[in-house]
This record gives C-alpha cells, structure tokens and sequence, in this order.
C-alpha cells in the first residue's frame, strides 16, 4: 500500500538545530496526512466492492491512480523512465508489490479494516527476520525479542483457533509478509530511478493483472456512485504515495518512520463511523503489542 523512500542522499542535512526541528515536524505531518490518505483509500474501496467484483474494482481505480501518478510527477517535475520497468530489481519490486495489494485488498473486503490494517502492520516485523535469513544480519536479543512479541500481537489478531476466526486474516498476514520483501528489494534498485517510476511500475502491474482478470470474469456495469468512489479513492492513493515521498524527503527517518502507525487510528475511527467496528479487548491487546514491537524494530533498523 506504499511508494518506495528514496535514498538518503537525497535527503539535504539540516543547517542546523532550529531547522532540523522544523523539517522534522513537516516530515512528521507529511506523514500522518499520507496514512490518512492510504486509510481512506481502502475504506473508499472496501466500500465500492459491497457493490463490485474485485478484479474490476481494483482495475478501474487502477486506471484512474496512473492517471493522478503521471499528472503528480508532470506537476512536480518528477522524471519517469519506462526502460526502467525492466530492470531486474524494479521488476521484483512490482511484482511482490501487486501480489501484496491483492492480498491485502481481498482480506480487506472481508474483514474489519482496522484489523486489516494492523495486521498489514506486521512488515517492520518480517523485514528484520527476512534481514536475518536472506540478507544474515545479525540482531540482538532485544530485536528477537521484539519480534516474538510483536508475532504474538499478530496471533491475538488472527486468532486461529477463535470460532470467529477469519481465514482472509492469513491472507492479510501473506500480504504483510509481501510487502516485507517489496521493501528489501528497494535496496536493490539503483539511485538514479525516481520514486515516480518505481511507483508507476507497480501501478502498471496491478493494473493489468487485474484486467486480465476482469476479461475472464466479465465485464460488470456499475453507476456514478461507484466511479465517485474509486476516483475518490485513486486520488487519495495518488497523494499518499507524493505525500511519503515528502514525509521522507522532509524529516529525518527516526523521526518521521513511527508516526506510519498513526493510520491504524484513521483506520479504527472509520471502521467504527461507518460499519460500526470496534475491536475487542483480545483485538487491542493484539495491536498494542504489534505497534510497541514495530515501533522498536524501526528504531533499531534506523540505527544501523
């Protein structure tokens, strides 16, 4: 549900303590704006597909997100390569990028969105073990630590032995775990590609995935409402992504990076106002746990 964080050497050092301070609390608000953003994006589409197959719905507001991606970067003079879709390291990062929408989308549909959305929040948690079996980084206890705890948030969220138990929250889990390796494969991908066109890459391959899909399932009319909806929804999906590239650009990443959790508040306040959501005690304690973990673990990772 991200754009890829450009690398921090584009990233101008603070003259000094006054202007840290000052381009830190922009990049803290460029932040919160761009979870907001993503939130209602999902709560817009989860909407939309009570009324829409799933493969149509994601294909439409993926027309509709190329379009505000191409006019955001013409706007702001972002440049977009098209050779570079078909680099090695961009191509993986779209491909674990669109397997990570549609899972986290389909989960979405079916379950409460706080609780997808806190789920999804997993990913500084898989990065680290990914870190430690593919890339052999060595952790501390404290790391491991973390990580079994914020697993243990997870079962508490998933519940597999619950007799609510949702299956799509696996689904949803696949999907943080997806985005974990999206995120890794951004270490990969050389400097001189901009956000802009790693961002329209994934978009590109979401796109015509799910078109290939609505061509099997048929073509299904739907009215204004739902065409209001999605083009809500893509460009609230457009500014999140300009809205990160801000926050990372602005702010130095100790200060900007935990302040992703406050869409998990967004999140819950918008389950609660519109299909009357509301975690239970189990729930909570599910997503304190995952917050504190990952809210460790990205300091961690930042250090290093």
């Amino acid at each position: 549900m991200s754009a890829a964080p450009p690398s921090s050497s584009t990233i101008a050092a603070p003259t000094g303590e006054l202007d840290r301070l000052r381009a830190n609390r922009a990049g803290i608000g460029f932040m919160v704006a761009a979870m907001a953003c993503f939130v209602c994006n999902d709560a817009l589409v989860k909407y939309a597909s009570q009324s829409m197959p799933a493969a149509q719905l994601i294909f439409v507001r993926g027309l509709m997100t190329i379009a505000w991606i191409v006019l955001v970067a013409r706007a702001t003079r972002s440049s977009i390569r098209p050779t570079a879709v078909f680099h090695r390291p961009v191509a993986m990062r779209s491909a674990f990028d669109a397997a990570a929408t549609f899972a986290y989308l389909l989960s979405l549909f079916q379950m409460p969105i706080g609780n997808a959305i806190a789920i999804n929040m997993a990913s500084p948690i898989f990065i680290t073990l990914l870190a430690v079996l593919m890339l052999r980084e060595r952790v501390g206890t404290g790391q491991w630590a973390a990580m079994l705890v914020g697993f243990g948030g997870v079962v508490l969220l998933v519940r597999p032995t619950a007799d609510g138990f949702n299956a799509f929250a696996l689904l949803c889990l696949a999907g943080a775990l997806l985005h974990a390796l999206r995120d890794l494969t951004v270490r990969r991908i050389p400097a001189d590609v901009s956000s802009a066109t790693i961002t329209l890459s994934t978009a590109f391959a979401v796109t015509a995935i799910a078109g290939l899909i609505t061509a099997v399932q048929g073509w299904q009319p739907f009215g204004g409402f739902e065409f209001g909806l999605l083009a809500g929804a893509s460009l609230f999906l457009a500014a999140a992504y300009h809205l990160l590239i801000l926050a990372t650009r602005k702010g130095e990443l100790s200060a900007v990076a935990p302040f992703r959790y406050s869409g998990l508040l967004v999140a819950l306040t918008i389950g609660w106002a519109v299909w009357g959501e509301m975690p239970d005690a189990i729930g909570w304690a599910g997503i304190g746990l995952l917050i504190a973990a990952g809210l460790y673990l990205l300091r961690r990772q930042q250090r290093h």
